[in-house]
């Protein structure tokens, strides 16, 4: 079935339309999760609960925009209400220069070693950097998402890349002299 007969087969409550498009969209979203949740379990509940949302509001998808661009903002909304509800978000006042360059190290890690790192991150921080970095939302719709000020979204994307520079430089270092070493 194309996309536009399985929104029609789910709008109808179909199960086999619902079945495939679950089996269709359930790696990208569960990878889109996983982003924003702390480990895997979180990220499949969320993945589950986005999907009842997407099979409950498939009637209100209009068609104008991409279907996967609709069911990746629920999902990522899923798991920021999920994010609100288990976590207080605090507004940290920090004092950080508003140039978010940071200088560039050379890497060699794989792509689950840098989600991972991302992963560790603190949950806001994490939140905040990829809504920033990865899904290209502004300051102004970060604050608005996340209940918090613009300068408060700007400060913890600055900590979330600062944390991640030092892991990187620190396993870099650890890597490096490891090899140096013949070891």
């Amino acid at each position: 079935m194309n996309i536009d007969q399985l929104i029609k087969g789910c709008i109808k409550q179909n199960r086999k339309a619902q079945e495939e498009l679950y089996h269709r969209y359930k790696k990208i979203l569960f990878v889109l999760s996983l982003k924003y949740c702390p480990n895997e379990t979180e990220a499949e509940d969320n993945l589950h609960d986005a999907f009842i949302e997407i099979f409950t509001c498939i009637k209100n998808y209009k068609g104008s925009g991409s279907f996967e661009g609709w069911i990746k903002r629920i999902t990522i909304n899923k798991a920021i209400t999920r994010y609100k509800q288990s976590y207080s978000l605090t507004a940290i006042k920090d004092d950080f220069p508003q140039d978010d360059t940071i200088n560039e190290i050379e890497i060699d890690f794989s792509l689950d070693m840098i989600l991972s790192f991302v992963q560790e991150l603190p949950h806001q921080y994490r939140l905040v950097f990829n809504l920033y970095e990865l899904d290209d939302y502004s300051h102004h719709e970060i604050a608005s998402m996340l209940s918090i000020s613009e300068s408060t979204s700007k400060s913890n994307l600055h900590r979330a890349k600062q944390i991640l520079k030092e892991k990187i430089k620190s396993k870099n270092t650890f890597y490096y002299s490891k090899h140096q070493n013949g070891k």
